[in-house]
């Protein structure tokens, strides 16, 4: 009897690749285990960290609270997939240049947390901190950064880099 059952596919830094077997396999445990892209940290694993952040068509989601399956069809980021023909994304420059990284386990979630920040302020999308809600767009200000960046959270206490790399980052995505 032939296999007519086909596997689903989910796309992954730009590969389209088969989802897990087993649908309950988290979609960090499938970059990690599965597919053996490690820049995605396992901090918490119960979403506390943020270590775990990657982008899910542009936004940003804790992949230990994911199933692959949930993703099906979906375009996913990971730390692997910033940088483009062996040359550092311009975040990644930014947390290198103003020491946002220290020991580096965070960055990769601090990285993909700021990409889907960026994201969210382009798009307006208001933060517990956003003053007007009814204005047509979020205004950029340390203030945003910090709470849009609140769930990643850094044992080693580089947020002051991590804030001057993201503002530096921002600045310079739309003068």
């Amino acid at each position: 009897m032939p296999d007519t059952f086909t596997r689903s596919t989910i796309t992954i830094n730009g590969a389209e690749l088969p989802l897990p077997a087993d649908p309950r396999v988290s979609l960090l445990d499938f970059l990690r285990e599965h597919l053996h892209l490690s820049g995605t940290k396992k901090g918490c694993n119960q979403g506390a960290c943020g270590a775990c952040t990657v982008l899910v068509d542009g936004e940003r989601i804790l992949s230990c609270l994911a199933l692959a399956v949930q993703y099906q069809g979906r375009t996913i980021t990971s730390v692997e997939g910033l940088a483009q023909d062996g040359t550092l994304h311009p975040l990644q420059r930014a947390f290198v240049e103003h020491d946002g990284f220290q020991c580096g386990y965070c960055t990769p979630g601090q990285l993909c947390s700021a990409l889907g920040m960026a994201a969210e302020l382009r798009r307006g999308v208001p933060s517990y901190v956003t003053a007007d809600l009814a204005a047509d767009g979020v205004a950029f200000s340390q203030d945003e950064v910090r709470e849009r960046m609140s769930g990643n959270l850094c044992r080693c206490g580089a947020y002051n880099g991590i804030v001057a790399a993201v503002t530096e980052f921002h600045t310079q995505e739309t003068p």
